[in-house]
């Protein structure tokens, strides 16, 4: 086991409770709509408000998808599941108590792995269960008072909890990201964040190496995985001040405030007594046989360890690679699209991790969203494969493309692609852009050797010292031919070329 990383000499705990939006068109309990954007307080029934006379009835759909996320992170699905009634006043809580689960959970262990720092990491977790999402308070434009939007309450929620296992700021962010990207791929969560469709909710301890965990306080709902990291190193050195002052850490809930960057307690902490947790008695047990789980498995889709194991075993792509292509749906069409269409699984993967994903990063966009087709990529890349331009010069073709806005649009049907047998591939745009550009590779033999002949005999050090068994002297003279040709030289050919004449 690796020595454990340390922040001035304190060991760093987190563990992480993520609360995803499930994708039903209607609540957890009633057919109230689960809409964005609506006026406030328009979706918000009786039932939502536990008025007098009203009976809650479980959504199926929101079932199906909590069985979809266990089968996903295998996990136990718990036959049988209570659902209980949390106790605490709060404006944005119309019943006085949410819905949630507390000793027997829907969903019961499972882990997740990521890659971090260079290496793979697991995180177990402790389970996930189903509970119905509060409402909002509202502190904009009210003249000095605040409002409640009631439109979120009974919104279905699946709140995935993990052990305390991340050792940094860093673990917490990659942790949330394949968590994220997995309930996407699952279809059970749109992932909007700025929605709040997925919400992190973060425990931070600090500690001696070796000795007991320290107090946790959580930092309630982080919706950017940029925050995330911010917030808990901000929390981290925040604990050590405390502690190397000599002064005790309490259990609290706190807030992150991005304009200052900045943690600030919201209330104490409470544990789980103080929720007076017991179960529903509106709500029977949630029962689920094994033939329901079988249907579900059956339906679920490719899931990204098992495509990224394929794609090892098939494609011989190194296991970072495998996982980076499986970082969404999309992204894993787009590649297997690619792919298809040039048979060079590694020459994909290094440009889409490189050049494409830099350029989408740079712009704030999904591959989902980008508007170049793969036709176009894999034309590229097969300019690069028959010598026509260098890997180098690929770079500067894509840029002139994105730039030109020479696109063909991609849409969600990027999850529809045909991604077995033969594809057409687009050489139009691509073409277009190495001629403008000026980048087609020389690889015209005989005016290669022209030039190399020149470069030889003004460079009758460097031959003599290739002839003597120093290898860099080769290199030297390959850079002379580039440089002579400003570039536009194959380089294949060129060492081709050189090393037959002065081995000759």
């Amino acid at each position: 086991m690796s020595a454990p990383q340390l922040v001035r000499g304190y060991e760093v705990v987190i563990g992480l409770e993520n609360h995803v939006q499930l994708s039903t068109r209607s609540k957890i309990f009633s057919g109230s709509s689960t809409a964005f954007g609506a006026a406030p307080n328009t979706q918000a029934s009786a039932v939502d408000l536990a008025l007098p006379g009203t009976l809650p009835v479980l959504n199926r759909g929101a079932v199906e998808r909590a069985i979809r996320f266990g089968l996903a992170v295998g996990a136990k699905v718990a036959p049988l599941s209570i659902f209980a009634r949390k106790n605490y006043f709060y404006p944005d809580l119309p019943k006085g108590y949410q819905i949630s689960q507390y000793e027997i959970p829907v969903v019961q262990g499972g882990s997740v792995s990521f890659f971090v720092n260079g290496g793979k990491k697991t995180v177990n977790l402790t389970r996930a269960h189903l509970e119905e999402d509060a409402g909002k308070s509202l502190h904009e434009d009210f003249h000095g008072m605040s409002g409640i939007d009631l439109n979120r309450a009974g919104t279905p929620l699946l709140e995935i909890v993990s052990e305390p296992e991340l050792r940094s700021a860093v673990e917490a962010c990659e942790y949330a990201k394949t968590l994220h990207a997995l309930v996407m791929w699952l279809g059970i969560c749109d992932g909007n964040m700025q929605e709040g469709s997925f919400r992190c909710d973060v425990n931070v301890s600090v500690r001696k190496p070796g000795e007991p965990f320290g107090t946790r306080r959580e930092i309630k709902n982080l919706n950017s995985f940029k925050f995330l990291i911010q917030a808990v190193n901000f929390e981290v050195n925040w604990q050590i001040d405390r502690l190397e002052d000599g002064l005790s850490i309490q259990q609290a809930t706190v807030l992150f405030n991005p304009d200052t960057g900045e943690t600030r307690a919201m209330r104490s902490k409470e544990d789980a007594a103080d929720y007076r947790y017991f179960p529903d008695p509106d709500l029977p047990p949630l029962l689920i046989g094994a033939d329901w789980v079988e249907r579900v498995k059956a339906e679920l889709p490719e899931l990204p360890a098992v495509m990224a194991a394929r794609f090892v075993q098939q494609d011989g792509l190194p296991e970072y690679d495998a996982q980076m292509m499986t970082q969404s749906m999309p992204f894993a069409c787009f590649y297997e699209a690619v792919r298809n269409r040039t048979g060079e699984p590694k020459l994909v993967a290094n440009f889409l991790m490189g050049e494409v994903s830099a350029r989408m990063n740079k712009a704030g966009i999904g591959i989902e969203q980008m508007q170049i087709s793969p036709a176009v990529v894999a034309g590229l890349l097969k300019r690069v494969l028959d010598g026509t331009i260098s890997k180098q010069a690929a770079k500067q073709v894509f840029e002139s493309i994105w730039n030109a806005q020479r696109w063909t649009v991609v849409t969600d049907a990027v999850l529809t692609w045909q991604i077995e047998g033969p594809a057409d591939v687009d050489y139009a745009a691509v073409d277009e852009a190495i001629e403008s550009n000026g980048l087609k590779q020389m690889s015209d033999t005989g005016e290669l050797e022209r030039i190399l002949d020149e470069v030889l005999a003004a460079s009758p050090k460097s031959v003599e010292e290739f002839r003597a068994g120093k290898d860099k002297a080769f290199n030297a003279l390959v850079g002379q031919a580039m440089k002579a040709t400003k570039g536009k030289a194959n380089p294949g050919l060129v060492n081709e070329l050189l090393r037959k004449k002065l081995e000759g």
